[in-house]
């Protein structure tokens, strides 16, 4: 995809794109162009999609980058093509359409729109949201806490889990903190929930003075908080891969255990696209291949 046309008629694994306003400028404080993070998610897709597949998806569109409006949006983008797979998820107010980003061509066709951030929740479409395939634990760092504080809570989870016989891959927020996903056997919604909530309260009891699972701001100074809520079936979760709407482009990137035991400071777990694209072509592995596996999945503990 070249930058130098402001627009241009692509075609995408057998669909025909037209994408406009290539040469505009989203994030003025590192230059990115709307062709660039095109170009961005063209390259990552065949990582990306497999978490989004199968999943009813909500967006963050910032059509006019980090300077202009942003909204969450549930339902399709106005514009969007009617090849693109829509789900239906149950809501109060009846069945309500969701995108699911199930090819290069939908993801791309979604950004395209100015629809920057994808988040997904645990459960998939197939199943409903009464049954969820993994466990999703936010660490989010409080006032006078960073990123490095949630690796160190990041490493007692994980032995924690591995005593559950549970396995659990790290990927930054794409912004100040850290997602934990455990991929398990298909389980109740409640019964995810439930151990999320169990887990966290574990680490509060572990790690006193590091950690809490308290929501309150007055108890987050200078703690990270375990958020286990992200697995309730109506919440959702950024997912791997997928850019976030910051003063610069961050992305939730998959770490290695390795990096997350190495990190002292915030930049060393900081990632923008063109460094995801560099990490993902310097590794044999993909660090998610566990959540996206169908066998080797563990079993949540009862209560």
């Amino acid at each position: 995809m070249s930058a130098a046309a402001d627009r241009q008629s692509v075609e995408v694994a057998g669909h025909r794109l037209a994408l406009t306003h290539l040469r505009k400028t989203l994030f003025p404080a590192s230059g990115h162009t709307k062709a660039e993070l095109l170009h961005y998610y063209a390259r990552v897709a065949d990582l990306l999609v497999p978490h989004t597949t199968d999943r009813a998806a909500s967006f963050v569109r910032a059509p006019d980058g980090v300077g202009g409006e942003r909204w969450y949006a549930k339902n399709p983008p106005p514009g969007a093509p009617d090849w693109v797979t829509v789900t239906r998820v149950p809501s109060k107010e009846g069945p309500a359409p969701h995108v699911v980003v199930d090819s290069t061509a939908a993801l791309v066709a979604m950004a395209n729109l100015g629809a920057y951030e994808v988040h997904v929740p645990q459960w998939r479409a197939s199943t409903g949201p009464a049954v969820h395939d993994r466990v999703v634990v936010d660490l989010d760092p409080g006032p006078g806490a960073a990123v490095t504080h949630c690796c160190r809570v990041a490493l007692a989870l994980r032995t924690a889990l591995a005593a559950d016989g549970l396995t659990v891959c790290a990927v930054t927020s794409g912004s100040k903190g850290l997602h934990l996903y455990v991929p398990g056997r298909p389980t109740s919604a409640d019964a995810a929930v439930d151990y999320a909530r169990r887990l966290a309260g574990r680490m509060r009891g572990e790690l006193p003075e590091l950690a809490t699972a308290t929501m309150a701001r007055a108890a987050r100074h200078r703690k990270v908080f375990i958020d286990w809520s992200q697995n309730n079936s109506a919440k959702t979760t950024a997912a791997p891969y997928t850019l976030r709407v910051r003063e610069r482009p961050g992305v939730a990137t998959p770490l290695d255990w390795s990096e997350v035991a190495a990190c002292r400071h915030p930049a060393d777990v900081d990632f923008g696209p063109e460094e995801v694209v560099r990490r993902i072509a310097e590794r044999d592995a993909d660090p998610l291949a566990p959540l996206t596996a169908t066998t080797g999945r563990g079993r949540l503990p009862d209560a």
